[in-house]
């Protein structure tokens, strides 16, 4: 009986770390970025995916799906098997505002299963070192004695740059020229080249440009100021209280993948997020927030969807189906 009961025990020990290995994907993974290489997404994409491949002894390549505001990406995304191999950096382009803007080929909470917030950061407010404007004040007495010319880039129709815009147009009462580009990384190179005047860029992928002095930054977008720009005021300081215009990443998979393998993906997300190295690109790029239970980013992103659609009724923001 007690040789049973110890066989019973190493067997038990030995297919605990089988159980494991089983809920993660047995070949390369590719984690699909619906946004052009050098934005905020396509970043973090690449810092997560990297802790990833060394954590599960793998190679883990990010891909690039441009367009749509984001909406390409997660449409393949969608029809993929559950298997772990095809993962997503989603965004609230993609799975907050686009849902609410036009019918899409696929649903934003059905077809995807959540697996770990990444962060969460403000919009930077941002100018190229020759425009005129660089303080809020200053820029919306510019956008009143030039109505409807000064431009705004943003990283697509419907993206979080766009709605940042319209939330501003709506409560300075001006009207501006709104610039939309592939992604955040072409709309910065014509933003610091001055093709175009501004944007409300995530500051993940503006940051490195405040950083070495191509870009100017005018303001920031949450309530707080983010630890990374200390010295850069919020929108709420700047006249404006109440303004809040957040952009977010976080990682699914595919609505067909079992919970078991989003929950053991979520462990080693949360891992690498708490690595100084990690935290401290985090930090840099204004990701706050991220982190916690697969329960917790399904609620997050329930949130944002909820918020989003009552956002953009009011301002009767449309896009081109």
């Amino acid at each position: 009986m007690q040789r049973r009961t110890f066989m019973t025990g190493v067997a038990a020990s030995i297919a605990l770390p089988m159980a494991g290995a089983q809920n993660l994907p047995t070949g390369p993974v590719r984690i699909i970025v619906g946004f052009a290489p050098g934005g905020g997404t396509d970043i973090l994409a690449r810092v997560i995916g990297q802790k990833l491949g060394d954590m599960w002894k793998t190679q883990v390549i990010v891909e690039n799906k441009a367009g749509a505001s984001g909406t390409i990406a997660s449409d393949y995304v969608a029809k993929q098997a559950g298997d772990g191999t095809v993962l997503h950096m989603a965004h609230i382009n993609s799975h907050a505002l686009m849902p609410n803007l036009q019918k899409l080929g696929y649903d934003a909470e059905k077809d995807f299963q959540p697996i770990a917030l990444v962060g969460v950061t403000p919009n930077l407010l941002i100018c190229g070192q020759m425009q005129p404007a660089k303080t809020v004040k200053d820029l919306v007495a510019l956008c009143k004695a030039q109505p409807g010319k000064v431009s705004f880039g943003s990283a697509g129709p419907g993206s979080a740059q766009h709605l940042a815009l319209e939330m501003f147009m709506l409560q300075a009462g001006v009207k501006a020229i709104h610039v939309p580009y592939k992604g955040s990384g072409p709309m910065l190179t014509d933003l610091i080249g001055g093709q175009v005047q501004y944007s409300f860029d995530t500051m993940t992928a503006a940051t490195p440009h405040v950083k070495n002095g191509k870009a100017v930054a005018i303001a920031q977008t949450r309530q707080k100021r983010a630890a990374g720009h200390p010295n850069v005021p919020t929108m709420s300081e700047s006249g404006f209280p109440g303004f809040e215009a957040t952009t977010w990443y976080g990682l699914v998979g595919p609505g067909k993948m079992p919970a078991a393998m989003a929950r053991r993906m979520n462990e080693d997300v949360n891992k690498a997020l708490q690595m100084p190295d990690v935290m401290e690109k985090l930090e840099a790029s204004g990701a706050e927030d991220g982190g916690g239970s697969v329960e917790k980013f399904a609620q997050f992103m329930a949130v944002e969807q909820g918020k989003w659609a009552k956002v953009i009724k009011e301002a009767n923001v449309k896009v081109d189906s």
